[in-house]
């Protein structure tokens, strides 16, 4: 198929546990979008392990780009560029999807344009919203392996106000859903359950960091929570719905409230308005220091129901701007949306880049 005066880039992104292509048109337009989860890999270990996820990248990669190439109607010949996650994420995953980039771009003579993985989740929400987002902008980036706070300028030069000190706020999710017997992930179970309990029947606090005003602190949470359940003996319930776990593949929303006491209930809505009112309380605060027009909320926390909710309930004096849910986890149409402006200024990588577990957002993030 011949796309006249369209420009066609090939994402690539494996930085975690999901292997996705996507082809994105102009920017804007999402031709195809492919993610192969590793979800029933990883499940039974309580979280992703590094060399599994490598592996199913390995087998995942081919398949998946080709697949997304048939669903877009093209073939490497109507590319423009690929781009591929360089980092942050883990170093075999990225490997992976880095070196079949790099093939792909060897074999056809197509440019090779390396991404940051965080500016990638920004750029999910900038390439559905366009011209509504106004900068200055603040970015709220939550997932399982960031909490960041950056001010955006229109020309996506990068501020980092914030982040977290130790837990991610997906990452706390996880490890209480994993304390109270949930499987992973258990982020979406607690979001899930949350509306069935009092969120103000515990208190929880949060300890006072020095140095930015703005970074996030999500350990002491956790270890409340594990108090807590230590304190109630909770033993029996947990193991109750372990067994439910292993029993039934996808338990419902009802066999979760069945197997979960409302006192349990209780502490999940609790837990849950801590999360949600910590990271939009920073974020407000940062948005009244900066100036800023636009808040953008996006990463994989974006899909949490109780988030959208409260941040469309906050009386901010700016829009608050979601991507969807399918555009908040990993995918690889965000790493191509991200690349159109590194197109526009020639800003290529070479064969030499290599995979970074740590890349620090910057306006030109590939770093050799």
């Amino acid at each position: 198929m011949q796309f006249l005066e369209t420009r066609l880039i090939l994402g690539i992104e494996s930085s975690c546990d999901e292997t996705a292509a996507a082809v994105v048109a102009d920017g804007t337009r999402v031709l195809s979008s492919v993610v192969a989860s590793q979800l029933d890999v990883h499940g039974k270990y309580g979280g992703v392990v590094p060399e599994l996820a490598s592996r199913e990248h390995l087998r995942a990669i081919v398949p998946v780009v080709r697949q997304a190439l048939d669903q877009a109607g093209c073939r490497h010949g109507d590319l423009h560029g690929v781009a591929v996650t360089q980092g942050p994420g883990l170093v075999g995953s990225l490997l992976v999807g880095i070196t079949y980039a790099k093939a792909i771009c060897l074999a056809t003579g197509l440019p090779l344009i390396a991404v940051n993985h965080i500016e990638g989740h920004i750029h999910a929400v900038v390439m559905e919203a366009g011209g509504a987002i106004e900068f200055p902008a603040l970015a709220l980036v939550a997932s399982g392996g960031h909490t960041h706070l950056f001010e955006v300028s229109e020309d996506f030069r990068y501020r980092l106000l914030g982040k977290t000190r130790d837990d991610a706020a997906g990452e706390a999710y996880d490890k209480v859903a994993k304390l109270l017997g949930f499987p992973y992930p258990g982020g979406p179970v607690l979001d899930q359950l949350a509306p069935h309990g009092d969120p103000r029947a515990v208190k929880f606090t949060f300890a006072r960091i020095k140095g930015s005003g703005h970074d996030f602190s999500f350990s002491g949470l956790k270890t409340a929570v594990l108090r807590w359940v230590q304190a109630r003996g909770m033993e029996e319930e947990i193991q109750a719905r372990r067994k439910l776990a292993r029993e039934h593949a996808q338990p419902s929303e009802r066999m979760w409230i069945e197997a979960t006491p409302h006192a349990t209930l209780d502490l999940i809505a609790s837990f849950q308005h801590a999360v949600i009112g910590e990271l939009l309380r920073r974020a407000a605060a940062a948005g009244e220091e900066t100036g800023a027009r636009s808040l953008i909320v996006t990463g994989g926390v974006a899909c949490n129901r109780g988030l959208r909710q409260s941040a469309a309930e906050m009386r901010l004096p700016y829009p608050v701007f979601f991507p969807r849910p399918s555009l908040s986890t990993d995918n690889a149409a965000m790493i191509a949306a991200a690349a159109f402006r590194k197109l526009d200024r020639r800003d290529f990588a070479g064969f030499a880049i290599r995979a970074h577990a740590s890349l620090p957002l910057q306006e030109r993030s590939h770093i050799g």
